[in-house]
């Protein structure tokens, strides 16, 4: 990772420099298994990247002092991802309950679903990439569907079933941004040892790397 931001570092075009303290290169402090770093830039521009797990994500734009902090903004601002209704298709041979996919028609995965009906208790689980198929005991039709994807937190309405349904959907993940942060809001703060990163969904400490 050090590597990482020594290159981001590298493509920095050199520009008016502001008088700030913030301006550097940090890396992530978080624990063994979180990688990722800070580039402030002497021409009011950040860059930004973490990896934790299967998250990976990033952020660049620009950053301007509020007081005794720097708060940044994301630029463009980011368009999130968003699922879809789509046409059912059908996986070796069959048309599944439910489908999560790529735009491509790729299989995803590990997205969290809960299935409504009539009566009964709502049937919860997680997709494989191809899919999800009611149990063939279970002769419940399907009413409605809930479903997130984990990792990045997308979540969408609830998809409400027709008829013309027949108990069945196929949902779309469409990426567009995925990954890419909105920093509105977000700032930073000195530190003994670096900064921290105040987000709404959590702080982020990071230490200045090469000295002051």
């Amino acid at each position: 990772m050090r590597q990482f931001f020594l290159a981001i570092a590298l493509l920095a075009a050199p520009a008016i420099a502001q008088d700030n303290a913030f301006v550097g290169e940090y890396g992530i402090a978080e624990g063994p298994d979180v990688g990722g770093g800070l580039l402030i830039r002497s021409d009011g521009r950040f860059q930004y990247a973490l990896a934790v797990g299967a998250l990976d994500e990033r952020a660049e734009g620009r950053w301007e002092a509020r007081g005794d902090r720097i708060c940044l903004t994301t630029e463009p601002k980011p368009v999130p991802p968003a699922f879809e209704k789509g046409a059912p298709i059908a996986v070796d041979g069959a048309i599944p309950t439910l489908l999560v996919t790529w735009p491509n028609g790729e299989g995803i995965p590990g997205v969290d679903f809960r299935i409504g009906f009539d009566s009964g208790d709502p049937a919860e689980g997680y997709t494989q990439y191809y899919g999800w198929t009611m149990p063939e005991e279970d002769k419940r039709a399907p009413r409605w569907v809930e479903i997130s994807e984990p990792i990045y937190g997308i979540t969408a309405p609830r998809f409400v079933l027709t008829e013309a349904d027949g108990g069945r959907l196929r949902v779309t993940l469409i990426p567009n941004d995925i990954g890419v942060v909105d920093m509105e809001g977000a700032c930073l703060e000195k530190t003994d040892r670096g900064v921290l990163l105040h987000r709404e969904d959590g702080n982020i400490r990071f230490v200045r790397l090469g000295g002051e």
